[in-house]
């Protein structure tokens, strides 16, 4: 295969940007195809590249966590979805989330200033063939009809799909303060970087009815209601039992009200969704309710009698394949390697996994187009961890998944049987590893394992 061709990434979104940036930073030539504007989604509202549609959280910033852990090993590869994601950053506790608005626009125009990379507005109707060289399918979970079927046609068949919520957002001219209380849970992060709505049990339990009993947009008659379990409708799960939500997104737990100085039955949180503290998204409100119903029964909630919705909640179809049916450990396609998959159609859950999966194939296309074969990335890191759930799960139960530490390859790591330490062993061992493999692969000398740790803040 000739390898002066540019790699075709399809799809704009947090994986299709993150692969066409490692590839452009090593001298690559790439020709990434966005279908917005010519053809938009259910979700999306604008044209920016990485437009957030969910949640504007890239969740835990704890290195010491998995999903904490993940960003310090991308971010030592060099990161653009990490990089401007700091440069976007908004209060959020010991999290990371962005304005959603600078976010997309700082990643488009670092995008747009690669004279590597030709950015063309055209929906991808089929898989390009041989000729067109290397391919990278990162479509994301809002692929388009006709691609989706040309690649359930390609994969025989074996194509999977489940339904995700968004939760609302609304204006913070509209929320009355004094019903609410600034505070994160545990203290952790900044003083206010959360709004908090506390509830009685009666108010809780009158809440938990109206879900409940709120109209709902119905599925189509051949879909199925299969949710992933990360982002459950609310109404879903208070389905689930009369508990299920004060245990879930309306936990009480450590947000004392400063005010009474005692936890309430259960908290409403409001995450600041821009700089500007115009808007902010209620946490964990992902929902399936008409939009009539949204404005009714979350305006019952103390302080949102008079709510503004700057976007309502809604429900929309993503679409994920068989990963280890079809994908190899350097997510490229069994029956055709040619073809890299990357991003959410994976079948990894998460904004943050998806940037990591297209981080991925991007460095190993660059290694097989300067003609050295790829070196896979151990395991035992984080980014490993997620190539080992997409391509080395069970075909028969596979399923969406965020990165944890149930997936990492952890064998080698000594017993310790103080779980916090273990983690703290592992996370020391991943971060060496992805240095050694950023220099064995990329021949890059990159960070040190203890830079890495810091966190390179971009």
């Amino acid at each position: 295969m000739s390898t002066n061709l540019p790699v075709t990434v399809i799809g704009g979104g947090l994986a299709g940007v993150e692969c066409s940036w490692q590839l452009a930073r090593r001298g690559h030539r790439v020709r990434l195809v966005e279908m917005r504007p010519v053809r938009t989604t259910d979700a999306h509202t604008t044209d920016r590249l990485a437009e957030m549609v969910c949640s504007n959280s890239f969740r835990s910033d704890n290195p010491a966590n998995a999903v904490g852990l993940l960003k310090r090993e991308m971010e030592g590869i060099g990161s653009l979805v990490l990089a401007e994601a700091r440069r976007a950053a908004v209060p959020a506790g010991d999290a990371l989330a962005v304005d959603r608005t600078l976010f997309a626009e700082g990643v488009t125009a670092r995008i747009a200033a690669r004279p590597e990379i030709e950015l063309v507005r055209a929906e991808a109707e089929e898989l390009p063939d041989a000729e067109a060289g290397f391919v990278v399918v990162a479509t994301g979970p809002l692929t388009s009809p006709s691609l989706a079927e040309s690649l359930r046609q390609a994969l025989g068949g074996e194509y999977l799909y489940f339904y995700d919520a968004v939760a609302p957002i609304v204006d913070a001219e509209s929320i009355d303060l004094s019903r609410l209380f600034a505070a994160s849970r545990w203290g952790k992060g900044g003083s206010a970087d959360y709004l908090n709505i506390p509830l009685t049990r009666a108010e809780y339990e009158t809440f938990v009815g109206d879900l409940l009993a709120g109209e709902k947009v119905p599925l189509h008659d051949f879909e199925n209601a299969a949710y992933f379990e990360g982002c459950l409708p609310i109404e879903e799960m208070a389905a689930r039992g009369l508990d299920t939500l004060r245990h879930g997104p309306m936990k009480p737990f450590g947000l004392p009200d400063p005010r009474t100085g005692r936890e309430a039955h259960a908290v409403v949180q409001l995450r600041q969704d821009d700089l500007a503290k115009d808007h902010y998204n209620i946490v964990g409100f992902q929902t399936k309710l008409r939009q009539g119903e949204q404005r009714r029964i979350f305006r019952t909630l103390p302080g949102l009698g008079e709510a503004r919705f700057v976007r309502f909640g809604l429900l929309h179809r993503n679409t994920y394949i068989n990963g280890p049916a079809h994908l190899d450990r350097l997510l490229a396609w069994k029956k055709d390697p040619r073809v890299s998959f990357a991003g959410q159609i994976t079948g990894v859950e998460g904004y943050l996994e998806s940037a990591a999966t297209g981080l991925l194939v991007g460095a190993t296309l660059a290694q097989r187009i300067e003609g050295r074969e790829p070196v896979p990335i151990p395991f035992s890191t984080a980014l490993g961890a997620l190539t080992r759930h997409v391509s080395g799960h069970s075909e028969r139960d596979y399923a969406p998944m965020k990165v944890t530490f149930g997936l990492f390859d952890d064998a080698d790591v000594p017993p310790i049987r103080d779980k916090a330490k273990r983690r703290e062993e592992i996370c020391r061992r991943a971060l060496a590893e992805t240095v050694a493999w950023n220099r064995a692969a990329l021949g890059d000398p990159g960070e040190t394992p203890e830079r890495i740790a810091e966190g390179t803040g971009g």
